[in-house]
């Protein structure tokens, strides 16, 4: 039996604040076997967002080995370490200045 899947402390911070720059959030933590936290959308891309949270020491904030191999095997996007708000607006405005004048077929820039 698969026990409930663990939620860092500042994870619904860090949804509650990227919706609030407009994006879309799929939390994504029950899926568990390594998959990341959350799956983010950003002006027209798609993130991928394991949450960590940064007020723990490093040593708590490793990946485990089911999020190494899941990491290493995934060949989409590479999936981000986010461990704060602030984090998580940098992470968002580079995604935005790097998609500008980018031409997306969903029109969603």
């Amino acid at each position: 039996m698969r026990r409930a899947a663990k939620v860092d402390d500042n994870q619904q911070e860090i949804i509650t604040a990227a919706r609030a720059m407009g994006c879309s959030v799929q939390p994504l933590h029950t899926v568990g076997k390594g998959v990341p936290d959350l799956l983010v959308g950003i002006s027209g891309h798609t993130d991928l967002w394991e949450v960590k949270d940064g007020k723990k020491p490093p040593s708590a904030r490793k990946l485990t080995v089911d999020q190494i191999l899941w990491h290493d095997e995934w060949k989409g996007c590479t999936p981000q370490i986010v461990d704060s708000v602030d984090k998580a607006i940098t992470r968002v405005n580079y995604v935005r200045r790097s998609m500008k004048g980018c031409h997306l077929s969903n029109g969603k820039n």
